[in-house]
C-alpha cells in the first residue's frame, strides 16, 4: 500500500498535463498486473484518531494539526519492496516535473495477508 501525503501544493487545480500523465502511469500499472486499487481520501476534517496510550483509549476528531494532509492510496501486488518504490517514485516524479511547487512524501508499507499468519507445516 502506498499513501500519499501533500506537504505544499500550488493555488489552483492541478494542470490537465499532470492529471493525464497519473492516469497513464495508473493504466500502466493497471495493465501490467500490479495496480489493485487507488482512491482519494477526505480531508482530515473529516476524520478521527483513535489511540492507545497508557492502557487509555481517547478519540479525537480531526481536523488534525499536522502540516501535512494524506490525501490518497494506492494498493499494489508487487514482487519487492524496490518495486513499490519506484511506482511511488514516478508517481511523485510526475509532480515534481509537471507541477512546479508541488511538494508531497508517499509512504509504501507492506500489508500482510493471511498466509503471512498461516502456522507451519509439519516438518518434512
Amino acid at each position: 500500500m502506498i499513501t500519499l501525503r501533500v506537504n505544499a501544493q500550488p493555488d489552483g487545480p492541478p494542470p490537465a498535463e499532470l492529471m493525464e500523465a497519473i492516469a497513464k502511469l495508473g493504466q500502466e500499472a493497471t495493465e501490467s498486473g500490479v495496480l489493485l486499487d487507488t482512491n482519494g481520501l477526505a480531508p482530515s476534517a473529516e476524520g478521527a484518531r483513535v489511540e492507545l496510550a497508557g492502557g487509555r483509549l481517547t478519540v479525537t476528531d480531526g481536523p488534525f494539526a499536522e502540516a501535512k494532509e494524506l490525501i490518497s492510496y494506492a494498493l499494489y501486488q508487487v514482487r519487492s519492496k524496490e518495486e513499490a518504490v519506484e511506482w511511488a517514485s514516478r508517481f511523485l516524479r510526475l509532480h515534481r516535473d509537471m507541477w512546479p511547487g508541488w511538494e508531497g512524501e508517499a509512504d509504501v508499507l507492506r500489508l500482510f495477508g493471511p498466509e503471512d499468519f498461516a502456522p507451519p507445516g509439519p516438518p518434512a
